[in-house]
């Protein structure tokens, strides 16, 4: 066993002596010493229940033969990063979860790993861990949040309360009214109800082949989420047992699957930035041109909020992933390996869709394309990204004239004054991995924009990113960034910018010599933030056209 190396022999006894101060007897030592890298804090409603998951994981590893050892990783909640400096240090949390779980997985000798994530930038932070590691690795979240309801028909969740403040902004809401949703909205533990960036990455665990089928939708209050947990500490039993790691099931093979299921479900933004990040630490070659292939092929058979009206607990209800997997099989590499000891195919052939409004059938798919759409062209030139799902259809062709803001705070601001007009482009630079730093999302804005009525009228761009839970005509990871001297870095007010996403393009009405003169009267970039991570973050990271990751 790998752990030998911390407890066999006599040299060990040192070792040993320190283990048995845990409490662990000479027969649990014996056994495989199992990881469960648990993300618990009592910050992220997402995390708060996790303990009761790493419970049950190691119930299901002691039955198993193995013995489980717990330790933690730091997690940051998005909601509550949102509007100011903690949302710079959410993308960069993602680096440091991976290489802290090295150093603990290293440190101590562990034969396999159970890795337990809920929220944003920790499940790919983890994957990335399990990638690097390549040791038998399982995936068990803590599941989704119930949507919050106002009576019995009128629905909500924390996207609601962001789009209510644009509300109460143009009067069109009391703040008693926003009150009340506040209280209702999320109604306890668990990820955010809509397919968010965390739910999106819950869902893209299980077509990945890392996780059991379930993980990414049966509610975190729901005795299923307890059952699953115990299942998964049983499973990574077998799986060292087969000798099978991470690098075994993450291949180009099982990030197509991926990318695949995300069009089908019209994931979050943030999915690319992290499916990329994956890719590179597999070192798997993904590029941009063949996500957007993938998207071209893949038909949308599934609206969950903020695209649609329905949740995950519906998803849930529906079959889950494996039977919207099944659903567009025909799409997948059905030969990848899973954490369940069978190929793909196998282990989603006898899923079902129980609700062909919440999984559309392939006949009658929302577009024929993917909800997640690639732009190019010479404001993007290596790349952005929209979620076309949630864009009203008036909205995915537009030209208007830019309205340029070199922070989020300044957008924002001129947001709350009702200074955008219709048909305005509003333009946030300055805000990507480098710039921002730490390319924080703008949810903010969009919900602004959103809850005054201007998502049919307005669309925004930027070099950093949205949170899942934005809709609107919002392109994000515009690459290069400003940072960068990008071509974003050139616009000013009033230039015309072209979107067509449809087509894939993104464009202003300059010439090519216009930008270029423009951009070499730029002034040098000169960093926000000057101590601490966050200035070693703005050394180290590249483009979001690479996933934001480490050089």
């Amino acid at each position: 066993m790998r752990s030998d190396v911390v407890k066999q022999g006599v040299e060990r006894a040192p070792h040993r002596t320190l283990f048995r101060a845990l409490g662990l007897t000479s027969k649990e030592m014996e056994q495989p010493l199992v990881g469960i890298v648990n993300s618990f804090n009592e910050v992220i409603p997402g995390h708060i229940h996790l303990r009761n998951i790493a419970e049950a994981v190691k119930a299901g590893v002691y039955s198993a033969g193995g013995t489980p050892l717990e330790f933690d990783t730091i997690g940051v909640c998005d909601g509550i990063a949102m509007g100011h400096i903690g949302m710079r240090y959410s993308l960069p949390s993602r680096e440091l979860i991976a290489d802290s779980i090295e150093i603990m997985v290293q440190a101590h000798g562990f034969d396999a790993l159970v890795f337990i994530p809920n929220c944003d930038k920790i499940i790919p932070g983890m994957l990335m861990a399990a990638v690097r590691l390549n040791l038998p690795s399982i995936f068990v979240s803590g599941g989704p949040m119930l949507a919050g309801h106002l009576g019995s028909k009128n629905i909500v969740d924390l996207n609601s309360v962001f789009e209510a403040v644009g509300k109460v902004t143009t009067g069109d809401m009391t703040l008693a009214e926003l009150e009340e949703i506040e209280e209702r909205a999320c109604p306890g533990c668990g990820s955010c109800s809509g397919m968010f960036t965390a739910n999106t990455m819950n869902c893209l665990t299980e077509a990945l082949g890392m996780a059991l089928p379930g993980n990414g939708t049966i509610p975190a209050v729901d005795a299923r989420r307890i059952h699953l947990a115990k299942e998964a500490g049983r499973k990574v039993m077998e799986l060292l047992a087969k000798r099978i790691c991470p690098l075994d099931i993450i291949t180009k093979d099982s990030i197509h699957n991926a990318f695949v299921v995300d069009m089908a479900l019209g994931g979050s933004t943030n999915s690319v930035l992290h499916l990329m990040a994956l890719a590179h630490e597999a070192e798997v070659d993904f590029s941009l041109k063949a996500i957007d292939k993938i998207s071209r092929s893949t038909p949308h058979l599934s609206k969950i909020r903020p695209s649609g009206e329905y949740h995950l607990e519906d998803l849930d209800l529906a079959g889950g992933i494996p039977a919207l997997m099944n659903q567009i099989r025909k799409q997948l590499n059905l030969g990848a390996q899973t954490v369940s000891g069978k190929t793909l195919g196998k282990a989603i052939s006898g899923a079902k869709v129980k609700d062909n409004k919440v999984i559309r059938p392939l006949s009658n798919p929302y577009s024929p394309r993917g909800g997640l759409s690639i732009l190019f062209g010479n404001l993007a030139p290596k790349g952005a990204v929209v979620k076309s799902a949630a864009v009203v259809p008036e909205m995915m062709v537009h030209r208007g004239p830019a309205r340029v803001f070199n922070s989020e705070d300044e957008a924002t601001k001129a947001i709350m004054a009702r200074l955008i007009r219709a048909g305005d482009v509003v333009v946030i630079r300055y805000e990507g991995p480098k710039g921002g730093p730490g390319m924080p999302e703008m949810l903010t804005p969009t919900s602004l924009i959103a809850g005054m009525g201007l998502d049919k009228e307005v669309a925004l761009i930027t070099d950093g990113r949205f949170s899942g839970a934005t809709r609107g005509a919002a392109i994000g990871h515009v690459s290069p960034e400003a940072a960068e001297r990008g071509p974003i870095a050139a616009l000013r007010d009033g230039d015309r910018i072209k979107i067509d996403i449809p087509h894939n393009r993104i464009d202003v009405e300059l010439s090519e010599r216009q930008i270029a003169q423009r951009l070499s009267q730029v002034p040098k970039f000169q960093p926000k933030i000057k101590t601490g991570y966050l200035r070693r973050y703005i050394e180290k990271v590249t483009s979001a056209s690479t996933g934001a990751v480490f050089k």
